[in-house]
Parts: structure tokens; sequence; C-alpha cells
């Protein structure tokens, strides 16, 4: 299960456990360079208590089709079968019945606008390989993908090419059902978007949070504000309160008297002024399920984007990202929010700063962070050449 992009792909629910800890070294990654750009393509916790990764973006941001494991027990990665469709930008979902589900994503070199799949491919556990399953009912990448509470798997949103010189952005959602390996159109959202956050609420029902529309030529696009709910009963989405900012590339968790936390992300690049803001959100937001309105949070100490959050059993943990005004450098620090508390606090930070990582909640209730990007462009020894973040970390909670 996953808890970082509130609850995620792979869980039905946060899985809270202690914090204040601190992070250690959990074996150097066994990709070279990899990028988490999405919100869901990032590891996942699989039934058996291991770490799954499959795919991401590689040097040039080509897809990758590699896949390992991480064991929990002695820290070990294990190279797996290799995906049958390399792809980025696509959601990793871990399943119910302790399989995991590849969809959609960008395959190939880097190219725009960019082509789209609507291949998906399941995990075999039992013998570690990746087999086809079939098609969605559109290709799309940049979407959400959120475990419902019957094992079913709802992706909404995202984009595909309209043209050859842009993108359109997607409302329509479809269901995986694992059980029959079928597709399912369900009702499409009342507002396209991609790289929005879907945070499973009380009672089952799914909230879209964010995210950004392309607006113009060449993959330009605006951040939203704009939030809906889905009620998987009757397979449609009700428009609710709009977030105070928009923001997309942002993190959004469940918190336990069932509101929502979003945290930072990117603005778009105009504030209400008029005037150009290009840097990343420190603030937050909270989610009042019985109103439907967002009130403001307490604000980070800085703005970050592509970082990564965590429900805990003290509260919310947000680590990594970077400031989307340059993507050059990986923050290091750890930020810890107590249920009720005013302020954030430090934690101890990770020993290497990455952004477009990955992070998930393992078996045992450590937090594994994986992949990503230390240092690029100005930052980085030779501008052409990103640094990775190759040493994997995992935050061991506070035990009494």
């Amino acid at each position: 299960m996953r808890d970082l992009l509130a609850g995620g792909a792979g869980t039905a629910g946060p899985r809270r456990v202690r914090a204040a800890g601190g992070w250690a070294g959990a074996g150097e990654f066994p990709v070279p360079l990899v990028l988490w750009h999405g919100q869901y393509e990032g590891p996942v916790t699989l039934k058996d208590g291991r770490a799954l990764s499959a795919g991401g973006a590689g040097p040039l941001l080509e897809s990758l089709d590699a896949s390992c494991a991480y064991g929990p027990g002695p820290g070990a990665w294990t190279v797996t079968g290799r995906l049958v469709q390399g792809r980025r930008v696509h959601s990793l979902t871990a399943l119910l019945d302790g399989r995991a589900l590849a969809a959609g994503g960008i395959p190939g070199r880097q190219a725009f606008p960019q082509p789209t799949l609507g291949h998906a491919e399941l995990f075999e556990p039992g013998g570690g390989t990746w087999r086809a399953t079939r098609e969605m009912t559109e290709a799309r990448n940049g979407h959400s993908a959120t475990l419902l509470g019957d094992g079913r798997v709802l992706v909404a949103g995202g984009q595909r090419p309209r043209s050859r010189h842009d993108m359109l952005t997607l409302a329509s959602a479809e269901i995986f059902d694992p059980v029959h390996e079928t597709w399912e159109p369900t009702g499409a959202m009342t507002v396209a978007r991609w790289h929005h956050v879907a945070v499973p609420l009380p009672g089952g029902r799914v909230l879209a949070v964010g995210g950004m529309v392309s607006t113009v030529r060449y993959g330009a696009g605006a951040a939203l504000g704009l939030c809906e709910v889905y009620e998987p009963g009757s397979g449609t989405w009700e428009p609710t309160g709009s977030l105070r900012a928009a923001r997309a590339v942002h993190q959004a968790v469940p918190l336990p008297d069932g509101s929502v936390l979003a945290i930072g992300g990117e603005p778009g690049r105009a504030a209400d002024d008029a005037r150009f803001h290009p840097y990343s959100l420190a603030s937050t937001e909270v989610y009042d399920v019985a109103t439907g309105v967002w009130r403001p949070g307490p604000p980070l100490p800085w703005g970050r984007s592509y970082h990564r959050a965590v429900a805990t059993a003290d509260g919310v943990l947000v680590f990594g990202g970077t400031e989307s005004a340059c993507l050059h450098t990986g923050f290091a620090s750890t930020l810890l929010l107590r249920d009720g508390a005013r302020h954030w606090e430090p934690v101890g930070p990770m020993a290497t700063g990455r952004w477009a990582f990955g992070a998930t909640v393992l078996g045992d209730g450590r937090v594994l962070a994986a992949g990503g990007v230390s240092r690029a462009d100005a930052a980085a020894p030779r501008a052409d050449e990103s640094v990775p973040a190759g040493q994997a970390e995992v935050f061991t909670p506070w035990t009494p």
C-alpha cells in the first residue's frame, strides 16, 4: 500500500505508523537513474511486504522497462522481470490479491506530442514476471489510480496527444476489475485534469485535488484549484469546494478525522494580483469533508514541489522535493506536522536530497524513499548530466 499522494494507488486507506525517527541507507537502487515525475508511477508495497518499482524516466527522459523489488528484512534489492512495455508517467497500483497493475504512460524516447499508451500489464509476485492484460478504454498518461474498497482500481484524467502540436487533457475515467481483468468506463470528471491527486475519503468516496490542464501548444498548462468527489455507488463525480490556491505536482494526504491536507506544489504562473509567480508554494490547506470547504493549514518553512508526504500515527511526514522555479537541487529536509499542531517541526533529514522520486510505506511500518534526482543543470558537475539519488533510504519511525 502507498501512503504518499493521499494514500495513493495501491491502498484503500492510510497505514499510520509512529514517526519522529530518522533515515538510514537502504542499499543502492538497481537502476542507475530513474525519475518519477508523475504522482502515481513510483514504488508501491505489495501484499507480501516487498516494495515494487517499475518503469519511469531514465537519461534524456527515455522510458524504462526495468523492474525491481525491495525486501524490508535484510533490505536487499532484487531485479525482477522487465515490463512488457517500457513506460513513464504511468500508474503503478498494488492490488489486494498481491499482484500489481501498471497502466498507461509514455513509451520510448522524449518527443512531443508525447505518445501515450493504453497498454496495461500485471505483475505476478510468485514468478516475478509481468504479462499483458486488456487495454484501457482510453490511452492516458499523468492520470490518477486509486484502489477502491472492493479491490477495483479507479483511473481518472490524464492526457494524450490532440494533434501534432499539443496535448489533450482528459476528463474521462475508467475502472479496472482485477478478477475479470476488464476495463469499464465510469462517469467522467466535471473538469479535465492531469498531475492531480486522488484521495480516498471515508465511506469509499474519492476526492480529486487540483492538477493541471493543458492550455496552449507544446505542452504549456495551468494549475487547477477545482476539486470534485467520486461516488462509487453511482459512478459519478460531483463538484466540491475549490482550493484556495491552484496547485499541481503537490501532495495531499488523509488525516485521522477524515479531512484532507494539501501540501505545496506549483501554483501556476500568476498570483491573484497578476504578478508573475514562478516559485513553489509553501502554503497548505485542509479540506473539511462535512462542509466541502478548504481552509488554510500551517505553512511549510519554504515552498516545495515534486516532494512526497506520508500520513503517520504522529501526524504528516513531508520529505524531499525541489523549488519549481529552477528544478536544480533536491531537498534533504524532512518535516513533521503532529496532529493538532500549528507548526511543522524538523526531524532527521535524508542523507541525499532528491526530487522526482518515489516513496511507499513498507509492510513493517517504515517509509522507503528511492530514485529521483539529487542535482541537475546548474547544480550538477555537467549541465547535461543529472546526478541521481542512487542510494535508497528508509525512515524508521520512533518506537516507545
